[in-house]
């Protein structure tokens, strides 16, 4: 059976702008409860400065936690710079990512420096990182529509794509940041990333803004894209991006793929009690598109009220 690979970003992604801070205990608890839904990648943490960011504050703490823990699971860990990466790999990390924005205002926004200067430090990191023998990511945002500078051209995003392939990046990440792409435009940018780098290398990491999060990711899948970025219960959305509403929910996914006979070694009862968890934990409902039809198709069963 074909096989879609899922990467659950509700760790990073989903808990780096919540505005009430998340213990680490109780991330801890909601990676557990992702591993026995069956997800086998997980973006933990960033070493991200703890000012800018302060919810990945304890990334050094956590990461060997799920390391002693959960041995098999790939934990990938954001870092912007060598100094980041410094912090990650004296964490024990296994697999990185760099963030490399596809306009100049928002790496300035992101990383306080510009696009050339960050092109430069991205591929720096991942180059670092492959002499160190980690796995690799290397995101390339806005990679639609910059929320600052309108479309994002399709010739930059090639050459930026382009440039973190031949850096070495072992996975390059397609980000909607914002939501704002739509299914022709994907389809369009897939077909000509497809000259670029070689398909199997390619994910998309998509945000459900404007109610296009699954259209876009059908479209991937049509092209023959086989990973995929989600957040469980569609937690998400960039602290440094206006408007960039939750990520795609990992349950959406996951149903749809289901349905379109597609494995993904995860299962939804497991996906409702990692959001249940995360409910309890930041003190408001959570849940994709397919949520509550999911929890009544199981007789309204939800996962435990208390973290």
């Amino acid at each position: 059976m074909d096989t879609l690979h899922i990467t659950d970003v509700s760790p990073r992604d989903g808990l780096q702008n919540q505005s009430a801070m998340v213990s680490t205990q109780d991330k801890l608890g909601l990676v557990e409860r992702l591993v026995a839904a069956g997800v086998r990648s997980i973006e933990a943490t960033s070493f991200v400065s703890p000012r800018a960011v302060p919810q990945m504050a304890d990334a050094g703490e956590l990461l060997p936690r799920l390391a002693a823990r959960w041995p098999q699971l790939r934990a990938s860990a954001l870092v912007p710079n060598l100094k980041g990466l410094e912090r990650a790999q004296a964490a024990g990390a296994r697999e990185i990512a760099v963030v490399l924005s596809a306009t100049e205002t928002m790496n300035r926004k992101n990383i306080n420096m510009g696009l050339s200067e960050a092109l430069d430090i991205s591929e720096q990191t991942l180059e670092r990182a492959r002499s160190l023998g980690l796995r690799t990511r290397a995101y390339v945002a806005v990679a639609f529509e910059c929320p600052f500078e309108g479309p994002t051209p399709q010739a930059e995003l090639l050459r930026l794509a382009g440039r973190m392939h031949e850096a070495g990046a072992d996975e390059i990440v397609i980000a909607d940041t914002t939501g704002a792409a739509a299914p022709a435009q994907v389809r369009d940018r897939l077909a000509a990333l497809r000259d670029v780098l070689p398909l199997h290398q390619l994910a998309l990491h998509l945000h459900d803004t404007r109610g296009l999060g699954l259209a876009n990711a059908w479209v991937g899948l049509e092209a023959g894209v086989r990973r995929f970025d989600a957040s469980v219960g569609g937690l998400g959305g960039c602290p440094f991006a206006p408007g960039a509403a939750g990520n795609l929910a990992t349950e959406d996914l996951v149903l749809m793929a289901e349905r379109s006979g597609l494995a993904t070694g995860v299962a939804l009862d497991g996906l409702l009690e990692a959001i249940g968890f995360a409910e309890a934990v930041l003190g408001r409902p959570l849940g994709g598109r397919s949520s509550a039809w999911l929890r009544r198709a199981r007789g309204g069963r939800t996962a435990p009220v208390s973290a």
